[in-house]
């Protein structure tokens, strides 16, 4: 993501990161609003409750601004002038430039799973095979949009335990990495044919 502008990603950590708390409350209460409603309505419905309250207010808004200026005889005009006549129209430049990111993502993606499943690397093949095989699992638990619950509370909450806690979690993290070395080095000796090709 090298063509992403320095300063979105800037924005997203300090979303993330709460450094600014009103903001990060504001996107994080509606994101997962938003989960949330999709979990007990269809997206139908929650795309049609959504566009009936923004319409709600803007209906409301521009005839209280139409009543308030008949009583004060004014002329002022339509109370969002400004935002009929501005251009939302997305420059061809920077949608190329999103486009090619996720061109190139959408090739990397794709050349990585052939090396998977065409079993370039037997441990690496095997490795994706216990991921999918328990991905079933969790699966069976829990459906798609859970899982994004899941993942935009984590997204909101992980990174600031790790800032706070850092030096704890890295110690652990290390403990666990050691573990998990020693145990695929330890079935790598055993098993024949399960040496990776630069061994």
């Amino acid at each position: 993501m090298a063509c992403v502008p320095s300063s979105w990603k800037e924005k997203v950590v300090d979303l993330i990161y709460w450094r600014d708390i009103k903001r990060s409350g504001v996107v994080f209460g509606a994101s997962l609003f938003l989960l949330l409603s999709l979990s007990v309505f269809s997206i139908v419905s929650v795309l049609a409750y959504i566009a009936l309250a923004l319409l709600s207010v803007t209906i409301s808004f521009r005839i209280y601004k139409g009543v308030l200026q008949a009583i004060q005889k004014s002329e002022e005009g339509h109370p969002f002038r400004s935002i009929l006549e501005s251009n939302l129209a997305l420059p061809e430049d920077v949608v190329q430039k999103y486009c090619t990111v996720a061109l190139n993502q959408v090739n990397r993606t794709v050349a990585e799973l052939r090396r998977l499943f065409l079993v370039e690397d037997l441990v690496d093949s095997l490795k994706f095979a216990v991921l999918m095989w328990v991905f079933t699992y969790i699966g069976a638990l829990f459906n798609g949009l859970t899982l994004l619950i899941v993942a935009l509370i984590s997204l909101f909450s992980i990174p600031v335990i790790y800032e706070r806690h850092q030096t704890q979690v890295d110690h652990y993290l290390a403990l666990i990495n050691k573990n998990l070395k020693n145990t695929s080095d330890l079935i790598l000796a055993k098993v024949p044919g399960l040496k990776r090709k630069s061994e």
